[in-house]
């Protein structure tokens, strides 16, 4: 059996070292350029202000009025996680997972929720003043009674999602989906950007949109309005506009 002498056993392990730290370079390059982090934040600390929960698994556990200030719980999984009445006040969920989870009274004044999953999640009365939702997947959610003044829902999947006696003012639904969802009985303290948003069905029933940004006759068409209904001017009302309860 040959053996190999000090020197080329030394250059042997020179070269595999060498190897797996250009493996290793690489794999952190490509989750730097996809935009993952290689590393899930503290997992294990407790919920507290400026706590790094990032990528971390926190599913089923009862969170209520914890202190999520400036946290960073970007990618975390909250489904079916009780959050009412936290502070997430700046908080940071891009990404996050946010299914079925209970946010009912919580704050969460310039909070990031860009892109989060949040299919049935629950806001009612939330405070969202300046709140970011671009991107994100919010159907069938409610933010009933919740503050949305300065929110951004920008290309955001609002399907079936309850924005009744919510308070909304310099609001944007620019190009979301807000097919089949409840505009009604908001209370507008401003502006409502409705650029480009898909409104089949929407319901805006006895709605005062005369302050509303961007809202065009092919969506007038498409929504659900009544004889209360106000539009900008030179918007006309449809001919058997009322859709009933579905």
């Amino acid at each position: 059996m040959k053996t190999l002498s000090g020197d080329r056993w030394s250059g042997k392990l020179r070269a595999n070292s060498t190897g797996a730290m250009a493996l290793a370079t690489a794999i952190t390059l490509s989750y730097a350029l996809t935009g993952f982090s290689v590393e899930a934040g503290d997992c294990r600390r407790e919920a507290s202000s400026g706590v790094d929960w990032s990528s971390c698994k926190k599913r089923l556990l009862m969170l209520g009025g914890s202190d999520f200030k400036g946290a960073n719980l970007a990618e975390t999984d909250f489904s079916m996680t009780d959050l009412s009445r936290t502070d997430m006040t700046g908080a940071v969920l891009e990404k996050a997972t946010t299914i079925r989870a209970y946010i009912a009274g919580a704050s969460m004044v310039g909070a990031n929720f860009n892109k989060v999953e949040g299919y049935r999640s629950d806001f009612t009365e939330a405070k969202a003043d300046k709140a970011t939702f671009v991107a994100a997947e919010l159907q069938r959610v409610s933010f009933v009674g919740a503050s949305l003044v300065g929110a951004d829902f920008s290309k955001a999947e609002l399907g079936r999602a309850d924005f009744r006696k919510s308070i909304m003012g310099n609001t944007s639904f620019r190009l979301a989906n807000l097919s089949r969802a409840d505009l009604r009985d908001i209370r507008i303290q401003g502006s409502i950007d409705l650029s480009g948003a898909v409104m089949f069905r929407t319901r805006i029933d006895g709605m005062d949109l005369k302050q509303v940004k961007g809202l065009s006759q092919t969506q007038v068409d498409l929504a659900c309005g009544d004889k209360n209904t106000v539009l900008p001017p030179g918007l006309n009302r449809p001919e058997d506009w009322e859709c009933g309860e579905e």
